[in-house]
């Protein structure tokens, strides 16, 4: 098992283990001369100076464990042991060029497809924007083996597989390959666009993009959804929402856990890319066979969880189903607040959890100023003390200073909107900013329904105070016509009615409901008011809490002492 200080197998340290590792192999040179392989054993040897001897040592051991398909082991491996190599060898730089590899691991391309994944994820996490588009393209084309060697064929071979492929990898590698991918793609498209709008300042760049087919959005979807097919996930989800036994309609692929679950998280990979370009509606609809309320072994990678709920929340939030939407982030909001111990570790994917964690109170904040309603105390406690100014000033009889903030909120809490593709501009057109049309879009959007209901909460906190008033009063508090309060009313009972999600599957499916703390009818010139807020009953929650401290106290008396 491999460890910070040391690998460690069946008691042995690493160098202990690597004679064993290399028995059989010999001595560098050894028989060798005259022969042509002597040569590559001396250029193996040279390249193999240039990387530490940690790292090599934990080169092959990485290796070993792929070959032997020992998941317990890579799962150590690749949420520990390359992160602290990284952090020790290589804070300033990147990993060693798969070439510089190769010859280390007797090019095992399996291997190396592997690595390559791992070297280009970490090279986006250190240089990020600066990286050139030929090492993005060479990313992309690694990302193409990866898939069509567990699509299509034996990629070693290069011959076409007769059926599924033997790896097996942990379930959070097999998430952070499909949101990595994804990732990568919106960096891509997001560069090309940077590019292309800074007319003379990159001709070489510019023209080598204008010709690059890699990134293709046609070619991201295909790979997300043969994932999909080829799994047959959303039968087995259908079937295993249905009380069934999935691996009944599994098929050949989908019984092999790294196809079942490349399938799942390629749905969530989809869900994230009808978000980015804009389709709500799609964006839900692809989660069509997932039942949230029940429980899977997908919980696991909590990673998937988080980005689940929060484009979920977002797609519902963008199509007004507030209801929805503040239900999806109190939900995992809870989840994480639970599960802190998972988000402990500090590297720039945790990193990416938590800034998502605070762009979800921003998004429920939002959400709860549209659409008023009671939530889970613990969460409306850690709401009040990130969100508390935001809200004070979103909730603003002052139409500007509520606008205002509202889109400083959004353009925090969105997600990076795209272009389903970026071409290449028109003469006279460069310069324009291609990356921001996508974000003003939807902001616009999001304007509209904020500026609708500006006013909603001014009437809202006048009802209140009242049981019944006379229409001219209102419209007098208000200062509007008696005309214009009849449509700002209307508005509020249209704004009030929300399509909720009640059970199962199918996250467009719901009934239209109100969860407002008051409703109103008018009768002639005068509003009559009720307050349709339950109080809480204190004394069940007490009776609960005093049974559970009974059994828990009952419990430990039984205890050998």
């Amino acid at each position: 098992m491999y460890h910070s200080e040391d690998f460690v197998e069946d008691g042995l340290s690493y160098h202990a283990y690597d004679s064993v590792y290399l028995k059989g192999r010999q001595p560098p040179g050894a028989g060798m001369e005259g022969n042509a392989n002597y040569e590559n054993e001396i250029a193996r040897q040279h390249l193999a100076s240039m990387i530490p001897k940690e790292v090599i040592e934990f080169l092959l051991y990485f290796q070993k464990a792929i070959n032997e398909n020992n998941v317990p082991e890579l799962q150590i491996i690749y949420e520990s042991g390359f992160d602290k190599l990284s952090e020790e060898f290589f804070r300033q730089e990147s990993w060693p060029e798969p070439d510089l590899v190769a010859p280390i691991v007797e090019n095992d391309k399996i291997f190396l497809i592997l690595y390559k994944e791992l070297y280009y994820r970490y090279l986006y996490s250190k240089v990020g924007k600066s990286m050139i588009g030929q090492q993005r393209e060479e990313s992309y084309y690694n990302y193409c083996d990866i898939f069509n060697y567990i699509l299509a064929g034996d990629y070693e071979t290069g011959s076409a597989s007769p059926g599924p492929v033997s790896l097996q990898l942990p379930n959070q590698w097999l998430w952070d390959i499909i949101d990595e991918f994804i990732y990568q793609y919106q960096a891509f498209n997001q560069y090309r666009c940077r590019v292309f709008n800074q007319p003379g300042k990159n001709e070489a760049e510019f023209a080598y993009l204008s010709e690059s087919p890699a990134w293709n959005v046609m070619s991201v979807l295909n790979v997300l959804h043969s994932l999909i097919d080829v799994s047959n996930i959303n039968r087995q989800l259908e079937i295993y929402n249905s009380g069934g036994d999935p691996e009944s309609v599994a098929g050949d692929y989908g019984l092999i856990p790294l196809y079942k679950n490349l399938g799942y998280f390629s749905l969530i990979g989809l869900l994230r890319l009808q978000c980015l370009f804009g389709d709500y509606y799609q964006a839900i609809k692809v989660l069509d066979s997932v039942d949230f309320n029940k429980k899977s072994t997908y919980s696991r990678v909590a990673a998937c969880q988080v980005t689940t709920y929060y484009y979920v929340g977002f797609a519902y939030m963008m199509m007004r189903r507030y209801q929805d939407a503040i239900r999806s982030f109190c939900n995992i909001l809870l989840f994480i607040q639970r599960h802190k111990h998972m988000f402990q570790a500090r590297n720039y994917q945790q990193d990416m959890m938590l800034k998502m964690n605070d762009q979800m109170y921003n998004l429920l904040a939002i959400c709860l100023v549209l659409h008023p309603m009671p939530i889970d105390e613990s969460v409306d406690s850690q709401l009040q003390e990130k969100c508390s100014d935001k809200i004070r000033k979103m909730q603003s009889r002052d139409f500007n200073e509520a606008s205002v903030e509202f889109e400083h909120s959004f353009a925090f809490a969105c997600p990076k909107f795209l272009r389903p593709s970026c071409a290449v501009p028109e003469p006279g057109t460069r310069g324009i900013d291609l990356n921001r049309e996508p974000y003003n879009l939807q902001l616009k959007v999001f304007q509209e329904e904020v500026n609708q209901q500006y006013i909603l909460p001014t009437i809202r906190s006048y009802l209140k105070l009242y049981t019944s008033m006379s229409m001219g009063k209102l419209a007098d508090f208000l200062n509007v016509s008696e005309d214009d309060l009849k449509s700002h009313l209307l508005c509020y009972k249209h704004k009030i009615n929300n399509r909720v999600w009640l059970k199962g599957a199918g996250g467009l499916s719901g009934e239209f409901q109100s969860n407002s703390e008051l409703d109103f009818f008018i009768d002639n010139d005068m509003i009559h008011i009720a307050d349709t807020k339950v109080s809480r009953r204190y004394g069940d929650y007490f009776i609960h809490q005093i049974n559970k401290f009974t059994e828990l106290h009952n419990t430990l008396k039984q205890l050998p002492k």
